[in-house]
């Protein structure tokens, strides 16, 4: 394997303010649609999984068209939990249209499958479908209720639920839970939910755990100090933390992974999944991975929301691509891309990617130019 390093390119605001947003995808009519997952609100609350305090309820989530530069809320109302601040918030993570134009929405959760109950009647941790005029949406799938996903519980008390992301593929939608560190299906005509494949923990060696000037980047994710070993051990399990799904040219998924805490750099895989729910690693050497896509040519881009442990509070994130060959490239690095959070590639074959995402009041669109779009295929 060879890296290359780019010359950092600037990139454009397309449009900023956002409330936490999570995912964007294009329509087949060319339009941005971004996932906003709000800010929470004042109703009932649940326990944080990191042990950092309580989310609480509300309904400030939405679905945002972009239309010249200006953010359009087409979709409001939507279920949203949060700290007190704005921050740690699940809602609205992710969107995707099929062929037809159809919607589909992915509604996070961010916690202990047992608690939502105490929300009331809520639509966090399933996907959503919705008609652009009327405000009204309907439910097809529950992922945080399936089988399956109560089976991964019923091993581990500590398990949370968190669909991330999804992939249209023809009838079948396939969804990435980050909490439960799965990959589920649905069937659009019959409903039918099934797990795909439970990406394993994994043993890190020698892992380096936050000190005493450690900065608390995201409480939802990262348990608190008194929490630390002060003796780390040699070992330790971490969680996977599937952040996004792809579907490849053979016709397998590709999942990247965040990793968990202490979020070892260098630590996150991409896998490969066939359809019969074996996972073997596909690339690795990557740090905090949320987002990727694959080109018309075969090149994967994969996102990285922070280029260090996330505890040393340095915010620059980057863009890698990744050519069938393994030759890595990395297109932009720092330089204003702060925590991104999604990425898609637009109708011009530039690429749009949500900056300080995670954060309430400041996340932004941005597109930053393909540098290779105008080259004769045979000089890529």
């Amino acid at each position: 394997m060879s890296v290359q390093q780019l010359t950092n390119k600037s990139f454009t605001i397309i449009a900023e303010g956002f409330d936490n947003p999570k995912g964007l995808t294009f329509d087949p009519q060319g339009n941005l649609y971004v996932a906003e997952a709000g800010t929470g609100g004042d109703g009932p609350s649940i326990p944080s999984p990191s042990g950092q305090g309580n989310l609480s309820y509300g309904l400030s989530g939405a679905i945002c068209k972009i239309e010249n530069g200006t953010i359009k809320r087409v979709l409001t109302g939507l279920p949203s939990v949060a700290f007190a601040d704005g921050s740690g918030a699940a809602g609205p993570h992710d969107i995707k249209f099929d062929s037809t134009g159809k919607a589909y929405i992915v509604l996070g959760y961010a916690a202990n499958p047992v608690f939502r109950k105490s929300l009331g009647n809520t639509d966090l941790g399933k996907i959503i479908t919705y008609v652009e005029g009327n405000n009204t949406w309907s439910s097809i799938a529950d992922i945080t209720n399936c089988e399956a996903l109560n089976k991964i519980a019923s091993r581990d008390n500590e398990v949370a639920s968190n669909p991330l992301s999804l992939y249209v593929d023809g009838n079948r939608l396939v969804v990435v839970d980050a909490g439960a560190n799965s990959l589920f299906s649905i069937n659009t005509d019959s409903g039918d939910l099934k797990l795909i494949a439970e990406i394993p923990q994994r043993i890190l060696i020698n892992p380096i755990f936050p000190g005493a000037k450690s900065q608390n980047f995201d409480r939802g994710h990262v348990p608190p100090p008194g929490a630390y070993p002060q003796a780390p051990p040699s070992e330790v399990s971490i969680q996977s933390v599937p952040t996004d799904v792809v579907k490849g040219a053979d016709g397998a998924y590709y999942v990247c992974e965040f990793s968990g805490f202490p979020f070892p750099e260098a630590g996150a895989n991409i896998y490969r999944i066939c359809d019969s729910g074996e996972v073997e690693v596909f690339a690795q050497g990557f740090t905090q991975l949320i987002d990727m896509a694959f080109d018309a040519d075969g090149n994967l881009y994969v996102l990285q929301h922070m280029n260090k442990s996330g505890w040393k509070g340095k915010a620059d994130g980057a863009l890698i691509k990744i050519a069938p060959d393994g030759e890595r490239t990395t297109l932009i690095e720092g330089n204003g891309l702060e925590m991104p959070s999604a990425l898609t590639i637009g109708p011009d074959g530039d690429f749009y990617i949500i900056n300080r995402g995670g954060r309430p009041g400041i996340g932004q669109i941005i597109k930053v130019e393909n540098p290779t779009k105008n080259i004769p295929r045979s000089h890529i």
